[in-house]
Formats: structure tokens, sequence, C-alpha cells
């Protein structure tokens, strides 16, 4: 089960211009791109930049290529940041969020649209913000809603493309202080969202932003209050690929 997105696909769209703009100011602020992100340890500031750009322009050529068994080929040079996120809007609001387009999440039954595609380019823009403000020292949380809608998504999106869980079954309950919680089921079938009463013994409990952060490996898990064993929360923490 995936919860649907918690905005419109016009707010979608915008939000993606806000976050990228977000990561182009922490990067302008930068007195050397070629810094370190700590929440990436492996890239620069300036490999951080590239990275989203060439993202958000791989996900405008496939947008604007429509249905595909494979995974489009994207022969241009990306262009500046800016004109990526502008090309990737661009692209979205031509096809509409019920256009079909390939992805990689076919496996999670999120639906492969234009408008996943959008609720996703906000996510991933929004954690990459934080990692270059964190880069340039202006660590900001993500703003509460775009960090709840971003746990349904990754829930959805990356833990239901992971496959089967290679754990002993288990229930992980998240809570975050703004008010919503999720029931996350995980078994031989994969993970899944549950409706009504949870019944886990494994919880985090944090902010909406911190959550989603320590999710996406940005935070320790230590950030977190947790109830029941940390094994399996730690196995939950390590179980999906990130990039």
């Amino acid at each position: 089960m995936t919860r649907a997105p918690s905005f419109s696909f016009d707010e979608l769209l915008s939000l993606i211009a806000e976050r990228t703009a977000a990561l182009r100011d922490a990067a302008a602020s930068a007195t050397d791109l070629g810094g370190r992100v700590p929440s990436c340890p492996d890239w620069t500031l300036r490999d951080l930049v590239t990275h989203v750009t060439e993202v958000q322009n791989f996900w405008s050529v496939a947008v604007a290529t429509g249905p595909s068994e494979d995974a489009p080929a994207v022969a241009a040079p990306p262009p500046g940041l800016a004109t990526a996120t502008e090309a990737l809007l661009a692209a979205l609001r031509a096809a509409g969020p019920e256009a079909a387009c390939w992805t990689w999440w076919g496996s999670s039954g999120t639906p492969m649209t234009a408008g996943a595609v959008a609720r996703h380019q906000v996510h991933e823009a929004a954690v990459h913000a934080y990692d270059a403000q964190l880069a340039v020292g202006r660590p900001q949380s993500v703003p509460a809603p775009i960090a709840l809608d971003g746990i349904a998504e990754f829930i959805g999106v990356s833990l239901g493309s992971s496959g089967e869980w290679p754990h002993d079954p288990a229930r992980v309950a998240v809570h975050t202080t703004e008010g919503p919680s999720f029931e996350l089921d995980l078994s031989s079938t994969g993970a899944r969202l549950l409706d009504g009463p949870t019944t886990a013994r494994e919880r985090i409990r944090g902010s909406a932003s911190d959550v989603l952060l320590t999710l996406y490996g940005r935070l320790p898990l230590d950030r977190l209050r947790t109830e029941g064993d940390r094994t399996v929360l730690r196995q939950l923490l390590a179980w999906p690929p990130l990039g």
C-alpha cells in the first residue's frame, strides 16, 4: 500500500523549484565547491550539484520520452542546475500527472507516471538541499509537510522497490511529533504500509524532518527515540540501496 501524495501536481512542481533553489543558494554561498559534503562523504559540494543536475536532466528526458521498457538514453551533456530544473518542470507540465513514463520503481506498485516522478523529485531535491546546507555549515530542517510526505513516499517507493525483506518478519511503527504515524510491515513479500491501530513492538519517534533524514541515511538512529529491538531498526535503515 502506498499513500497518496499530500500535494497537488502543481504544488509538487512548485516544491521542486523551491527545494532546488535552496540547494543552489547553499552552493552559491560556499567559499569552495571542492569542500566535502559530510552527509555524502565521497562527494564534494561540486559533485552534489552535478549529481542533482544530472538527475533532473535525466528525468526531464524520461518524462518527455514516455513509456519505455528501458531507461532512456541521455546523449547531451547536462546543462547547469537552474536550466536542468526548468527543463524538468517544463517536461512535467507538458506531460501532466497521469502521463506514463519509465521509472525504476515499477516493482513497488507505485504508479509509473509523471506525477510520481514529480513527487520523487521533490524529496530528492529536499534531501540534497539539506546536504548542501550541511556542507556550508547551515543545515536546516526539511519543512514538515514535505518531510511527512517524504516518509510515506520513501516507504512506498524506496522500501517498496527493495524486494524481499531479508530478515525475520517484523513491524515497525514510525511516529512523528507533528502527529501522523506510519506502520510498516516487513516480510518475505517486501515492505508495505498498514492502516489501523499499530501492533508494532519496534518504534521510532522524532520530528518528520529527523525521521526522513534518518531514513535517507543523513542522520544517525540515535537522533530518534526508539523502542523495541534496535537490531531490527538498524536492519531497516541498512536495507534499501540509497544514492
